[in-house]
């Protein structure tokens, strides 16, 4: 191996190493300091040195913590649920349908996802109030939905355009309907592409705070990054740092274990029809 090789190879482990550093030690961190109690948490360490639970017990024992962690469970689940379906079966439409305006339609359903939240707030708000969905999940459903179905929409109509067009002309010949096709043809091999989706779609969903925020009004049916808001004092001497670190790293493990199962599927996803052969 030459001296430039060796040379270029040490720069990038290096690179990749700084990389996962900078990106895991916050998380490090917060998982360390949920472990302190008491004047413990402002001193600075990088290694553990007890592990006291009470933070967690204190966390987990509140009356509407676990309440709030089901809450963001059937938000994201059902949001993730809703995106696919509707997305599958749009994305089928835009990618196999031939009709005019198609590329005008794409175009116009990624321009939605450009508004920031903020900017549709107020209109949203006044149609969650006129179908009677404020204080309940299914304004969380209903506004998430939105804004993930033009991410969804895009990345599958991008994927399935990737597929053999022989496969469904094999499936027409014999008999098969558009839904057969979606469901029993087309869904095995859109696995990459749905779980990739699926997944950004509820860690979206799951950490999403200015609706959470502004359609719910009760401790009954708030979500974990509010409730997470709420724990905080109204001072800085009185901010719950030890229960707010064990309450975050409790909502961040859920993704990071899903990350960790779903990886291949995730890359698959985003590499494909990257490369045509």
């Amino acid at each position: 191996m030459s001296a430039s090789r060796l040379f270029y190879r040490i720069g990038f482990y290096i690179a990749v190493v700084l990389i996962v550093v900078i990106s895991v030690f916050p998380f490090y961190y917060a998982v360390l300091t949920s472990f302190k109690t008491g004047t413990a948490i402002f001193e600075v360490d990088y290694w553990p040195k007890s592990f006291d639970l009470a933070n967690y017990d204190k966390v987990l024992t509140q009356a509407t913590f676990p309440r709030n962690l089901l809450n963001s469970l059937f938000v994201a689940t059902s949001t993730v649920g809703l995106s696919l379906l509707l997305a599958v079966t749009a994305s089928y439409a835009l990618a196999r349908v031939r009709f005019r305006g198609r590329g005008l339609l794409l175009i116009t359903i990624l321009a939605v996802s450009m508004f920031p939240q903020i900017a549709v707030l107020a209109g949203l708000f006044e149609l969650v109030r006129y179908l009677g969905l404020f204080n309940t999940p299914f304004a969380l459903i209903f506004s998430y939905t939105i804004f993930t179905l033009p991410f969804t929409v895009w990345l599958l109509t991008t994927f399935m355009r990737d597929l053999p067009l022989e496969i469904e002309e094999a499936a027409i010949v014999d008999g098969a309907t558009p839904w057969v096709i979606i469901t029993q043809v087309f869904m095995p091999l859109l696995w990459p592409a749905l779980v990739t989706t699926g997944l950004l779609a509820f860690i979206g969903a799951w950490n999403e705070y200015l609706f959470a925020l502004t359609f719910t009004s009760s401790e009954t049916t708030r979500t974990v990054p509010v409730a997470i808001a709420l724990l905080t004092g109204a001072s800085d001497k009185e901010i719950p740092w030890g229960p707010i670190m064990a309450a975050s790293v409790i909502v961040t493990v859920p993704l990071v274990v899903l990350v960790l199962i779903f990886q291949r599927k995730i890359v698959a996803g985003l590499t494909a029809g990257g490369v045509k052969g």
